[in-house]
């Protein structure tokens, strides 16, 4: 059988090493060699002997609790075998965690991770119930942690002389020496009489990177089970 369907440039090749790696722009491929976790439903193929287990509760203490943020629920991949992640489509990256490294990002951007890294969900300081009731995903340890974004996302510095302010449904994640809180952009006056909208943002200060994506939050789709 011939044709660019079959060419090398969307032909997967066996994997060299273990751990997470891009396919390519919306996919990310999984060596695994003993455990890993991916969100539930995220999983696109695979090949080899593997294992899945939705996560209802902690897994020796690393998950306070099997679900993101955003109330998306995680399952532990076991066993040795190659699988392929995905979500809707959306471009995917991988952000490598070192020791002493706080990364912490919003759970619908949370495609997969290793299980060195540590896990638990905190309120974001500062947010609120107005902005938006955020619970992050807070990410330690040392590993990758394999995320996804709607378009091609944003990384913007942050600076003790120069705070970002950026729309709570647009922002994926940040490092965590920023300090965060809501900050008001418009009077109640304006908002009746019909301002831009965006009536609260959160505020990020101090030293590191926020990551914002090109597009507002669109509403979750029903897990299937």
């Amino acid at each position: 059988m011939k044709g660019d369907l079959f060419s090398s440039q969307y032909m997967v090749q066996p994997a060299t090493a273990p751990g997470m790696t891009v396919e390519n722009a919306k996919s990310l491929k999984y060596a695994v060699n003993g455990e890993m976790f991916a969100r539930q439903g995220a999983m696109i193929a695979f090949r080899g002997n593997l294992q899945f287990e939705r996560k209802g509760q902690g897994v020796g203490g690393m998950l306070k609790r099997a679900v993101t943020g955003e109330g998306l629920p995680l399952m532990a991949v076991r066993g040795q075998g190659e699988a392929w992640f995905a979500h809707e489509a959306q471009s995917c990256f991988i952000v490598e965690i070192d020791p002493g490294d706080v990364f912490t990002v919003n759970g619908r951007n949370v495609l997969c991770f290793d299980a060195s890294l540590t896990y638990e969900i905190k309120t974001v300081k500062g947010a609120g119930i107005s902005g938006g009731g955020l619970f992050n995903s807070v990410f330690t340890g040392q590993g990758k942690l394999g995320l996804v974004c709607e378009g091609s996302p944003l990384v913007i510095p942050v600076s003790p002389q120069y705070p970002v302010y950026v729309d709570t449904d647009a922002v994926v994640g940040w490092t965590a020496s920023l300090q965060t809180s809501l900050h008001r952009s418009q009077s109640f006056g304006s908002m009746i009489r019909g301002g831009s909208g965006e009536a609260a943002q959160l505020m990020l200060q101090g030293d590191g990177f926020v990551v914002v994506r090109p597009s507002e939050a669109t509403p979750q789709r029903p897990q299937q089970h």
